[in-house]
Parts: structure tokens; sequence; C-alpha cells
């Protein structure tokens, strides 16, 4: 199972991905280990080992890394003759923000009928924050109905996505609110313009093209874990969980959501091994698990 070498170049796990997809593991664990609030820095060769059986490049894997501090994402220590990394705050918090819709048994459902609508009229001064919250949306599930205005479905905690943006003062500019859609407005309008529902169809179909037949290889339960984690994000990313009622009777959410479980449940306790022989006994992971 091969991804690109670098972030540009087709589809497939990029090397940042990838990065971050070990972290979450090592960090957060799967719903069986509380978060390591002190987890000892990852050594560059962990990297590598995990990288290059998805046929990551050295020089890509190690380009990435450099990208990941030059971006507040990763801090580097010195050991001996190399280097290991630990995660910033900023990074710490954005894989926080996602693990609970991504090892939830229903990711695509939500309270019947709530909806989350923003108002973000954040100015061109602004450009960087605006290019920022705009990611923290869409990974929170909102779709764009006209300019400045998303809509998501269910109820968001728009005040805790929100609340570690570098700029406080974008926040001022944000207005928030829940509630139902009432007459004249017609939601299934509403969800044709903010997504467009033939693209996340395809994206389901994608995943179980890839994963719905593929057997476990438990030689390789790390990697493959890192490869699916890589995979479901994407598609969870696309997906925000739209209200069944607009959609069709087939939709393959729910087809999408087994298959992802099925391979934790199947993978998930072999990848921790092979995790914790790469990182050492020192790494905390054996005293973290449940």
């Amino acid at each position: 199972m091969s991804v690109r070498e670098d972030e540009e170049s087709g589809p497939g796990a990029a090397p940042h991905e990838m990065v971050l997809n070990l972290f979450g593991l090592y960090v957060f664990g799967r719903r069986e280990r509380e978060e390591l609030k002190a987890a000892p820095p990852v050594p560059t060769q962990v990297f590598l080992s995990a990288s290059s059986r998805l046929g990551i490049s050295e020089s890509a894997m190690r380009a990435a890394l450099n990208r990941m501090v030059h971006r507040s994402l990763l801090v580097r220590q010195k050991q001996g003759r190399t280097s290991a990394f630990q995660l910033t705050d900023e990074a710490r918090a954005l894989l926080r923000r996602g693990r609970d819709r991504m090892y939830s048994p229903t990711p695509f459902e939500h309270t019947e009928g709530v909806w989350t609508v923003l108002s973000c009229p954040v100015p061109e001064s602004l450009r960087n924050v605006r290019y920022q919250l705009q990611g923290r949306l869409l990974w929170a599930g909102f779709g764009l109905v006209h300019p400045n205005v998303w809509v998501a479905p269910g109820r968001v905690d728009v005040e805790e996505l929100l609340s570690d943006l570098p700029t406080q003062d974008a926040l001022g500019l944000v207005q928030a609110f829940h509630g139902t859609p009432t007459a004249p407005s017609r939601p299934e309008q509403l969800v044709h313009k903010a997504w467009d529902l033939e693209a996340l169809r395809a994206g389901h179909l994608d995943f179980l093209a890839r994963w719905e037949h593929t057997e476990p290889a438990p030689a390789d339960a790390l990697p493959q874990l890192l490869m699916l984690h890589d995979d479901w994000g994407r598609l969870l990313r696309a997906d925000p969980g739209l209200p069944a009622a607009y959609l069709d009777d087939d939709w393959p959410a729910r087809r999408s959501t087994r298959t992802f479980q099925r391979f934790l449940t199947l993978l998930g306790p072999l990848a921790d091994q092979q995790l914790e022989a790469l990182l050492g006994p020192d790494s905390g992971l054996s005293t973290g698990r449940r």
C-alpha cells in the first residue's frame, strides 16, 4: 500500500497527516486509553520506520517534520546526534477536537432537526485567521450557504471550536445560533446548496472500495491503521453527517462506519503493541492503557 511522497501529488496519505495520525495514536490512543499528558518526545526514526512501510520516502518524511516545526505544530528536541519531536499545544488541541467524532459509533448522526448557524465576516486584514477559521469550520461539518454564512447539522460547541484561535479579536466578529428551520425555509434546499451530495457519496464509495473487503494485515497493523485513519479522517472532513430525511435510502455512511469499526477492533491492539515496540519501554504507553 503506497502513498504519495509529498503533499501535492495525487491521492493518498500525506506525510504530515501520517505524523499527526501517529501522534494521535500515541498521545490520545483509541477509546481505551486516557490522553498522555506528558508523553516523551518521539524520535525521528520512529516516523521513518512507520512511514517506510507506507511507501513514504525518508526525504519526504524529514521534510514534513521540518515543515511542521515551522508551522508551530511540532517542537524539535535534540537527542544525541538525532532529533525527537513533541506536539505543540496548538497541534494537541487540533487532535483533541477530532478524536471524539473519529471514534464515535455514530459519527454521521446528530440531534434531529437542530442546526448551528454562523455569521463570520472576518476582514481581509485577518486573512490568516480567516484561513484557520475556515479550516476549523470545514472539519466541524459546516457548509457555506452565503458569503460569510455557514451552517452545520447538530449542536456544535462553537466557543470551544474557536477558543484557541491566535487572534481572539476575530471571535467578536462571529455570531452563532442554534435552532431549527421554520417555514418558509426548506432544509432540503439548504442541504443541496451547502454540500455536494454526489461528491459526498463518491467519498464514501471510495472509502468502501479501499477497505470494505480488504483483509487486515496483522504484521503491518500499525501502518495499515495509520492509512485507515488518514482515509477515515478525510471522509469525516467531507461528510458532516446530514439528516437522513434529505438523503437517499441507500446512503452509504453506515456501511463506512461499520467498516472503520471492524478494522479498529481487529487491528487496534496489535497496532498499539507495534507502536510501543517502536517507541520503547519509556514511552508511557504500557501504563497509559486502561
